[in-house]
């Protein structure tokens, strides 16, 4: 079986340490580079918790400094969601520098890409700046990008304000920047991960599955959502279900356009499933839960095998 090339840009984040560890450990991926972004929290906590968790994985995938801020928008932040340094609920042991491959995001990612035999997938499960500075700077990579999956945008109600989805709204510009860079995009929207929720008793087996699902069990029970909804929402790894099976979704192609100039709308997503004409996106609408959830404890149990 070939494997699929992949850069996971990420802001880590509780949700995006499990797509990264299940991405690590997937039988179809060649995970080439972490590149982790501020988002959720500042750089600093979110290049520290990437470098962290490999160590706890015991991978060694090179890790990229990606942007520190949005590329116009004012920095945002979700610490009351995911802690002062992302990641409350539970201790890495701190690692070490050694994984940074050092230089610029944009270039290092263009380089992986140009040299790759295959071509790359693009997962953007944070705030999307380091892949538009990518498509601005060196717009020929596109030839040998399969495809971009991105955990983010809002159907219907926004999560960081009324109509805005915080990974979009934390860089707009660089979101509308993707949206147009004329490459397969599918996305998991916000829908997506609230419908994606674990139950307490399917949360107990996720605990059962060794270090890795102690570790995860209990990062997910310290998240506090703004809504204070009790269930136990899987956003960032139904970007890497889209990846690995999208049969477990329903997908339906729309025209999404991100608003850069409302007052009260600046960073929500138009997702126009009416202009079929100039759809630009795959997104998903629905997902069978049975199926997300077993895939999802599954995926966890074989990170923890494969760890050891």
């Amino acid at each position: 079986m070939t494997k699929k090339p992949l850069i996971i840009s990420t802001d880590p984040g509780i949700d995006d340490i499990a797509a990264m560890t299940i991405s690590l450990f997937a039988d179809e991926l060649d995970v080439r580079m972490i590149v982790p972004t501020w988002g959720n929290v500042a750089l600093e906590y979110t290049l520290q918790n990437a470098l962290d968790l490999e160590k706890f994985l015991h991978t060694k995938v090179p890790v990229v400094v990606g942007a520190n801020q949005p590329l116009v928008a004012p920095k945002i932040s979700a610490a009351s969601v995911h802690g002062k340094t992302g990641i409350a609920g539970y201790e890495f042991e701190k690692a070490d520098r050694s994984l940074i491959k050092p230089g610029l995001a944009a270039t290092l990612m263009a380089e992986e890409i140009k040299n790759s035999p295959e071509k790359v997938t693009l997962l953007g499960i944070g705030p999307l700046t380091d892949f538009a500075l990518l498509f601005k700077q060196y717009p020929e990579v596109k030839d040998n990008v399969e495809q971009i999956v991105i955990m983010g945008g809002n159907i219907g109600r926004g999560n960081h304000s009324p109509l805005a989805e915080y990974n979009i709204a934390g860089d707009p510009e660089a979101a509308q920047v993707v949206f147009h860079s004329s490459l397969p995009i599918k996305v998991a929207p916000l829908e997506i991960g609230n419908k994606a929720h674990l139950l307490p008793d399917q949360m107990t087996k996720v605990k059962e599955c060794g270090e890795v699902g102690d570790m995860l069990y209990a990062l997910f029970s310290h998240i506090h959502e703004p809504d204070g909804d009790p269930h136990i929402k899987i956003y960032d790894p139904t970007a890497v279900g889209i990846l690995l099976h999208p049969e477990m979704f329903t997908m339906k192609k729309a025209n999404v356009e991100i608003e850069l100039r409302g007052q009260f709308t600046y960073g929500a997503s138009v997702i126009n499933f009416m202009d079929q004409e100039h759809a630009n996106a795959e997104i998903a609408t629905d997902v069978d839960l049975e199926k997300f959830a077993k895939w999802f404890i599954d995926s966890i149990e074989k990170a923890d095998q494969g760890r050891e």
